[in-house]
């Protein structure tokens, strides 16, 4: 009898139902140890362990650091005697809109007192006949960035011309160019 029982007990064992049974019995012991090792739960924290307050990383007096910020961002300087950037952004768009019906090379060549270096590297190549507007409708508009840094907004005979203006000693120069349908 003693034999059957153990051929028995051994057969349960090797069965698929046996092994789910002995690995169930083993997680459940594993996490019992685990709860006991850890001490009592507090039950009012509920399912999560998180703390009650946001963890900051950050000094709250030490200021906005990003790129963007809610302060009132400072008046582009400009060096004496040097346009500021809303006349250099003017000049600039006028030769880039002159583009259609010249040379790259003299269209380049206009563009490039206004612009940065990296600029008129990006330019070069570039088609003057692929500009896609032929005339300004209102005013430059400004959204300073910092005192040397400003995005100029131009509205244009079928979409907006956005450049990106830096001053360079106090000499204000485009340094990108992007160009927007309407």
């Amino acid at each position: 009898m003693r034999r059957a029982l153990e051929f028995l007990f051994t057969r349960a064992l090797r069965s698929r139902l046996g092994v789910a049974v002995v690995i169930a019995v083993l997680v459940f012991g594993v996490i019992g140890a685990a709860r006991l090792v850890s001490g009592p739960v507090d039950p009012t924290t509920g399912l999560s362990n998180r703390p009650r307050e946001p963890i900051s990383t950050v000094d709250p007096e030490a200021g906005d650091d990003g790129v963007l910020s809610s302060r009132v961002p400072a008046t582009p300087k400009t060096r004496p005697g040097e346009l500021s950037p809303e006349q250099a952004a003017g000049r600039f768009t006028t030769a880039w809109l002159a583009g259609p019906g010249s040379t790259g090379e003299d269209w380049q060549a206009r563009l490039r007192p206004m612009s940065t270096p990296a600029l008129t590297e990006k330019l070069t190549g570039a088609d003057p006949e692929s500009v896609p507007a032929r005339r300004m409708t209102g005013e430059v508009t400004l959204r300073a960035r910092t005192e040397s840094f400003v995005e100029a907004l131009i509205p244009l005979d079928n979409g907006r011309l956005r450049l990106e203006l830096v001053a360079l000693d106090g000499r204000w120069l485009v340094d990108a160019v992007d160009w927007e349908r309407q």
